[in-house]
């Protein structure tokens, strides 16, 4: 149900990167190219060093260099994949958005987009809202007011921002929206006391510098026991689970955790399209060097198998799905609800080829009001949860 075209581009691009590796076998049989590009957040970033220190280990263990592409916002990451200048992105949960063409990514130039995890790292860190300690906030509803930081073209921090706050009855009616042109920037906009807070990993680097600030960091708690919180975080993030936090900034440990939200970060990902030997190839070295590069940047670890969520949001490539199940990791149940994401893309794509041929409306938010109903129309004639609406 996607469009040949598409994927022809990026078939032809991935085998190119196949061919140009296909003379050296390394160890396991991996065949890889000599090079592959990835994309990660800013420079600093906890996906970055993740992708860093990823990247070495490919170069150490396999021969093959990995270029890192900083990019301040999801749409900056993904770009290059579907430009064919980058093979892997280290993404946040920007992935979810753009699969499902909503925010950003319901426009004419994007739509619903065909992609897949292959790796993802679920660590002791978590993903939450990081508070200024200058402005004497001690729960998610002290926030009434203060100053949200906002990335342009990053519905990931964006939105879950706003799951954040929703946690304390919040919404972006009851706060402040600064809005900052990259990732680093928002963290700088902090020091400067130009923002009160941001979402964030709890290792993300660039938090260090503003917990050595005269400012100060807190991070925001969402404690478990409150059902109504997260009922309320999962009608804005369905992506969100329940967390203990035991590392990071803000004197987070394992003899000092917190009760925050997470999900999978970064998620290593491709579009369906790239060759599955290549994708096999790149996630079993990726399974087989974790040794070599799980202490390279905080996170890391969070890499191996034995925190892989199988059954999470976005499918799996079926080159990762050779790899984990040789490794022995995949089961029936991860089979079955992997199709049950496939048909999801399935019903999306379709139902955006019908859209396009719709004579849908040429000016930006018409186009986006038209397809969000469109989109909701087929999700729910599928049976299926259109979550965003609007």
């Amino acid at each position: 149900m996607i469009r040949s075209a598409k994927l022809s581009r990026f078939a032809a691009a991935f085998a190119g990167l196949a061919l140009c590796g296909a003379s050296a076998t390394f160890a396991q049989d991996l065949k890889l190219p000599s090079t592959l590009t990835f994309t990660a957040y800013d420079t600093g970033s906890s996906g970055f060093n993740i992708a860093v220190a990823v990247g070495k280990m490919f170069k150490d263990k396999y021969n093959t260099d990995v270029r890192v592409l900083p990019a301040g916002n999801d749409v900056a990451r993904l770009a290059p994949l579907k430009a064919n200048r980058a093979q892997v992105s280290a993404m946040g949960v920007g992935i979810y958005f753009a699969q499902e063409a909503v925010f950003e990514f319901a426009t004419k130039e994007w739509g619903p987009q065909p992609l897949r995890v292959l790796l993802a790292a679920n660590a002791c860190n978590a993903l939450g809202l990081v508070v200024a300690n200058d402005i004497g906030v001690k729960e998610m509803k002290d926030l009434k007011g203060k100053r949200i930081a906002f990335v342009v073209g990053s519905p990931a921090l964006n939105q879950n921002a706003l799951a954040m706050i929703a946690f304390g009855g919040l919404t972006q009616n009851d706060v402040k929206v600064v809005e900052f042109a990259s990732n680093a920037a928002m963290f700088k906009g902090m020091i400067n006391n130009e923002a009160d807070a941001a979402f964030s990993s709890t290792i993300n680097g660039q938090t260090r510098e503003v917990e050595s600030s005269p400012r100060g960091i807190w991070w925001a708690r969402t404690p478990h026991g409150d059902k109504a919180g997260w009922e309320r975080i999962k009608k804005v993030g369905p992506f969100f689970l329940p967390h203990m936090a035991s590392c990071g900034s803000g004197g987070l440990s394992a003899s000092n955790q917190a009760e925050m939200p997470t999900y999978p970060y970064p998620i290593f990902m491709s579009y369906a399209s790239a060759p599955a030997d290549v994708v096999y190839g790149v996630t079993q070295a990726m399974i087989a060097g974790y040794d070599d590069y799980k202490a390279g940047a905080p996170g890391a670890d969070g890499l191996a198998l034995k925190n892989q969520k199988l059954q999470w949001a976005v499918p799996f490539h079926e080159g990762a799905v050779k790899a984990l199940k040789e490794a022995k990791v995949w089961s029936d149940a991860d089979e079955a609800h992997n199709n049950g994401l496939l048909k999801r893309q399935g019903v999306l794509a379709a139902a955006w080829d019908a859209f396009l041929k719709s004579n849908p409306p040429g000016e930006a938010e018409p186009f986006r009001t038209a397809w969000m109903a469109a989109r909701k129309n087929a999700l729910t004639k599928a049976g299926m949860d259109a979550v965003y609406e609007q």
